[in-house]
């Protein structure tokens, strides 16, 4: 399974109802660190049936980006029955992700 795009739209299905724990990648096209990260994202969706993944363009999606109170980016955010039990800013090695998601 690949990362999904996540909008204001489908926000409330895909991450705050979800039965799975969420990683949510608040990312930019611009942002290099974000361009670091991307590919690692892609793979944990591939490799952890047992979580979604969810990314969020912060250009096209300002009023996700402020609700989550994203300041710098890549944030990478965890969600557990709609609630947020986990945030890091800036760029993380995969294994750091992946265990942000079983905390």
């Amino acid at each position: 399974m690949s990362a999904l795009t996540v909008t204001k739209d489908n926000f409330q299905t895909e991450v705050m109802e979800s039965d799975k724990p969420v990683l949510i990648d608040f990312w930019a096209s611009w942002c290099g660190p974000c361009k670091m990260v991307s590919p690692i994202v892609d793979e944990i969706a591939s490799e952890l049936p047992t979580a979604k993944v969810c990314k969020v363009n912060i250009d096209e999606q300002p009023e996700l980006a402020s609700a989550f109170n994203v300041m710098s980016i890549p944030t990478l955010a965890v969600v557990k029955e709609g609630k947020v039990v986990n945030v890091a800013v800036g760029a993380r090695p995969k294994n750091d992700i992946v265990s942000m998601l079983n905390e």
